[in-house]
């Protein structure tokens, strides 16, 4: 992993009508963007599919969402 893979980084998401921002380190919104690619939709639907779904922090959903979906190595 290098350095830029931990830094933490913020965006603006909108889900149900509303404005959120999610925090995540680099390396989660890489794999996120690569997975919605894969399945052909886009970050923002698959965010939204992951929040009707959670229980609990999005950005913590979201991260085991992504590491419940890596690819192996």
């Amino acid at each position: 992993m290098n350095a830029g893979s931990s830094r933490l980084r913020k965006r603006s998401v909108s889900i149900a009508g509303h404005a959120t921002s999610v925090s995540m380190e680099d390396a989660f919104w890489v794999r996120l963007t690569a997975i919605a690619k894969a399945r052909g939709v886009s970050v923002s639907r698959l965010i939204r599919d992951v929040d009707a779904t959670r229980e609990g922090n999005l950005s913590s959903a979201l991260r085991v969402f992504v590491l419940e979906n890596a690819a192996p190595n």
